[in-house]
């Protein structure tokens, strides 16, 4: 099986993240009644900030990609998604894994994230990877459910 390698995002990435987020995101339209925030980011300036990374293949085929940046004490993971081609092999949960172990490596002693309330299929898998609901509130329009994870 090919590996799958993780580095910094770069300009020429912006479209394939774009279409990534517009795959793994779009679906939620109709259930949210707008797209969700991950497919309006500003990706250009997200990547211009060194805050996007890409999972690709050996080859460099584009797998998916993960938004993430320090906030206080915390490393908050801004959105992850995955590609259609590359669901179920792993790759968003070694994207999550990757925050993580960049949260430990610059010292922050969490990863803390939310996702919207209509995306029940994450409200399960975030608590399967180790984060505790902490909160649920409305935000700019939105209904989230907030996740921390403590890191040790």
């Amino acid at each position: 099986m090919n590996p799958i390698l993780i580095r910094p995002a770069n300009p020429a990435d912006e479209p394939a993240i774009r279409a990534c987020a517009k795959a793994a995101y779009g679906p939620y339209i109709a259930a949210i009644g707008r797209p969700p925030a991950p497919m309006v980011a500003d990706f250009t300036a997200q990547i211009a900030a060194r805050q996007v990374h890409v999972a690709t293949d050996r080859d460099g085929a584009f797998l998916g990609y993960v938004v993430f940046f320090p906030d206080g004490t915390a490393m908050h993971l801004e959105a992850v998604a995955v590609t259609p081609e590359a669901a179920g092999r792993g790759v968003g949960k070694l994207l999550i894994k990757f925050c993580e172990d960049e949260a430990r490596r610059t010292g922050l002693s969490a990863v803390q994230l939310y996702t919207n309330q209509k995306m029940v299929a994450n409200l399960s898998i975030y608590p399967h990877l180790g984060f505790t609901e902490t909160g649920r509130r409305s935000e700019d329009g939105f209904d989230r459910v907030y996740f921390e994870k403590a890191l040790t």
